[in-house]
Order: C-alpha cells, then structure tokens, then sequence
C-alpha cells in the first residue's frame, strides 16, 4: 500500500495479553498501515522479551498500530480491541499470566484518553461482561518494538502450536464479527 504525503496517519497503543494475537487481528483491518508488536508501560530502557516475561519491568506486551483515520476510526479500533480479548481478566489472557499480559489501552493525546474511558464505562453500565472491567487506561510514554522474531510472528509461523490452537481460532472469530472491516 503506498501511502500519499497527504494521508494523516495515527497511532494507536493496545495491550490486550500476547502480542501475536493482536498484531494477527490488527494486521487485518482495512485502514491498519502497519503493526508493532512491542512492550509498554514499564520502567526498563529497551527491555527484552525475556526480561518482560519475568513480569519485573513493568512493561505490558502491546501492539503499535499505524492507521490512516481516514478509513477507520479509533473509535472502531477501540470497538475491535474491547471484542477481542477479555478485559475483566487481571493480568492474564487465557492460559497467558503474569502483568506483561494486562489490559491496557496507552492512550496518545487528550481526545484518544476521553474515548477510552468514555467506552469504558458505557460497557461497564451496560454490564456487557459478569465482572468488572479491569483495563486500565494509561498515558503514552516510550514503545520498544519487541525483537524481530516476533514482528509477524503468526504470518510466519502459522502452524507452531500457539498459532493454530490460540490465535486462528481468534482470527476465525474476529473475522466472522468484523467482516465490513476487513482488508480486501
């Protein structure tokens, strides 16, 4: 896809648990330029995959998503990401546990802040889930992009046991509710 000088591209910062799942989903919207995986929210400069893993940086794996606004919205990137994982779970996605798997939208200015938090509690008061939404919402600071290895980790590796008992079955799922917005 190549992309005008005239395009305003955005950018959006999800942490929803693993990140191969989230870059598998996000890769797939119509308007998403380009997808990060990387980590978030933590104290370390530059932390590596396996310092994040041990849960003592601070950092939460997440996904960076470039998208034009003029295709989607980050209201519809929010819709997508609050139906596709689980944000009543604390520190944890599935199987996946420990802080570097939590909810966390890290919001990049004061507009992406009041959406966040203003569907937050729109789904809370609607009670779309048995128990308490835990996502937290918090200010963009620094992204490291994770090591290579896992930018495109699911396109790369789709028949790895991770990929086809976990992310396809979330893929198939995303793509039966999303159709309208997938990329041709």
């Amino acid at each position: 896809m190549s992309i005008s000088d005239q395009t305003k591209i955005e950018i959006a910062t999800f942490g929803s648990g693993c990140f191969w799942c989230t870059e598998a989903i996000f890769e797939r919207v119509s308007g998403v330029i380009k997808v990060v995986s990387g980590y978030s929210g933590g104290t370390t400069e530059n932390p590596t995959y396996k310092e994040v893993c041990t849960g003592t940086t601070g950092h939460a794996e997440c996904t960076q998503i470039y998208f034009d606004p003029n295709v989607v919205t980050y209201d519809e990137l929010l819709e997508i990401f609050w139906k596709t994982h689980d944000p009543t779970t604390l520190n944890r996605q599935g199987n996946d546990v420990g802080t570097q798997y939590r909810s966390v939208i890290f919001y990049h200015n004061a507009e992406q802040k009041q959406k966040a938090e203003y569907y937050k509690k729109k789904l809370e008061e609607e009670k779309i889930w048995n128990k308490p939404i835990v996502t937290e919402i918090t200010e963009f600071k620094k992204f490291f992009p994770a090591e290579d290895y896992h930018q495109n980790y699911y396109e790369n590796n789709p028949y790895q046991g991770y990929c086809d008992f976990v992310i396809t079955p979330k893929i198939e799922k995303f793509e039966k509710i999303f159709k309208d917005k997938l990329k041709k």
